[in-house]
């Protein structure tokens, strides 16, 4: 029988509470050495709060936090990384006006009698670098010069200046493609080979099971339990998290089925030759009463771009747009609101919610911005507005007048739909609404698009998880390299695959033309 190392980090039954809510209850964790152990539960299970708690930013109310069998009380963020605990969040905080360099050395400069060596710093930088497999980095270089990937790297080189025995990844994987990805988990494997105990919070469950040794599952504040990775299937995790039977998700798995439509109805929404300069190629679509368009393609490939004509967030320099048959000039988003068009935007965190005002104000923004500021909307309006998009979406926790940053990713994205819906849209753009919110959120929001599109509201899904995307839509419009490529209408047939190989067809022919055009143009100069 092989006895288990001692646990780098063990928390025992730890409490928090927030006026008018307990965030962790009881709850237990502990961290092993040369281990990935990952942290599964819905949006506001507790897995932020007890991040928190391991990294000094919130003091428990009750329960211990043991670093090598000795219990310790972490009086900030500073103690936490003194006694071995580094993090690297989901957004990047790094400094993009300096460099490489710099930032990985950021705290920890190497000093000589005349302040910072320079040269010493930049090479005790390299040799960080080169210990993450990123020695080709010239530490020199301004940290905006490299990917948004390698600055996620260059985070966590930061992390491990100081050789931290503790590892906190908090939803690094967020922003990256599938390349990037493995290049990340292959950092995390070398750093769980040289004994580093590793804390990993996604909701990729394909990144979950390809990186994990271990699993914890937290529901409602309160701790599952801890399993193997080899112990716990998908389903059962899936399960765990959300305290009901699989079944539940059942729409998670099942394409929407639609009768076919009649194209010959005049769309809620039709634009000819939209077009922005550097943004967007001249592009036509149709967006029918009830239809669930999908916008598919990679990252950068404009369909936010495109999203972002539609609404008004950005002004269209050519185009015709119709709105159920009228022509209609969308130039901004007080016009956009004025025609019934609704964006969430993708950027959660920067352009959708305000994080320093309530729940209550968040949701009224629009509504107000609708009908102007100088007319206020009557406190009994706001009462069951508010009431109405917080009990629909389940908002947790139900407290009205609690600041919205203090809410979880998922429940912030119940208070942006929220937003939107209280202005009653005829048609809703939604861009990204699921990313980064677990699998249950994910469920309630897939169920509540549908829902609208079978009440008559025009829907634009767009999602990078291309099964999502292919699972929701009646038709779906692909984007590539800031141009439409695709427009196919959703059946059997049609798959995450295809998408793909529309996307690569669309790839070998442009080559080809390239190399067509190149072949024209030497054949031209020999003549």
């Amino acid at each position: 029988m092989v006895t288990e190392p001692l646990p780098i980090v063990e928390v025992r039954g730890a409490s928090i509470t927030f006026p008018g809510v307990k965030a962790l209850d009881d709850v237990n964790f502990r961290l092993l050495p040369g281990e990935v152990h990952t942290l599964m539960g819905e949006n506001g299970a507790g897995k932020s709060t007890l991040i928190k708690a391991l990294t000094g930013v919130y003091q428990i109310d009750s329960g211990s936090i043991l670093v090598f069998g000795e219990e310790r009380r972490f009086s900030g963020t500073a103690s936490a990384q003194a006694a071995g605990i580094s993090t690297v969040y989901q957004e990047v905080n790094l400094c993009t006006n300096l460099t490489i360099g710099e930032n990985v050395m950021l705290g920890h400069e190497t000093r000589s009698l005349f302040g910072i060596d320079w040269r010493k710093t930049h090479a005790r930088a390299h040799e960080v670098l080169a210990e993450m497999g990123l020695g080709d980095l010239d530490p020199r270089a301004p940290l905006q010069s490299i990917s948004i990937a390698l600055q996620q790297l260059v985070a966590i080189s930061r992390a491990m200046v100081t050789k931290s025995k503790v590892l906190i990844l908090d939803e690094p994987t967020s922003s990256l493609d599938a390349a990037e990805v493995e290049t990340l988990f292959g950092v995390m494997r070398t750093l769980r080979d040289q004994g580093v105990a590793i804390l990993f919070v996604s909701h990729f469950l394909d990144q979950v099971y390809a990186i994990s040794d271990r699993i914890t599952v937290l529901r409602n504040g309160r701790f599952v339990g801890e399993y193997l990775k080899r112990d716990l299937e998908r389903t059962a995790l899936i399960s765990k998290m959300i305290g009901k039977d699989f079944d539940t998700l059942r729409a998670l798995g099942s394409n929407r089925q639609v009768d076919e439509r009649d194209r010959a109805q005049t769309p809620v929404y039709a634009a000819e030759g939209i077009a922005r300069t550097g943004t967007l190629a001249p592009t036509d679509i149709e967006i029918h009463k009830g239809e669930v368009v999908g916008f598919a393609g990679l990252l950068g490939s404009g369909r936010t771009e495109l999203a972002r004509l539609i609404f008004g967030a950005d002004k269209p320099d050519a185009g015709t747009v119709r709105l159920k048959g009228a022509k209609a000039a969308i130039v901004s988003p007080v016009s956009g609101l004025a025609h019934h068009i609704a964006y969430s935007t993708e950027n959660r965190r920067d352009d959708g919610i305000v994080g320093d005002l309530s729940i209550r104000e968040n949701i009224m923004l629009a509504v107000q911005a609708q009908r102007g500021w100088l007319r206020r909307v009557p406190a009994k309006e706001v009462d069951r507005l508010v009431n109405t998009y917080m009990e629909r979406f389940s908002v947790r926790p139900n407290d009205p007048d609690r600041p919205i940053r203090l809410l979880s990713g998922g429940n912030q994205q119940k208070v942006l739909l929220g937003r939107w819906l209280a202005t009653e849209p005829d048609l809703l753009l939604l861009d990204e609404p699921t990313r980064g919110i677990d699998v249950g959120a994910k469920a309630d929001i897939q169920e509540t698009v549908a829902e609208l599109a079978e009440g008559g509201m025009s829907v634009v899904f767009i999602s990078s998880e291309l099964e999502e995307v292919v699972r929701l839509s009646e038709r779906i419009v692909i984007m590539k390299d800031h141009q439409k490529v695709g427009d196919v209408v959703n059946g059997p047939d049609v798959t995450a695959e295809r998408i793909v190989s529309i996307i690569a067809a669309d790839s070998e022919a442009a080559a080809e033309a390239r190399a067509d055009a190149l072949a024209d143009q030497v054949e031209g100069e020999q003549a």
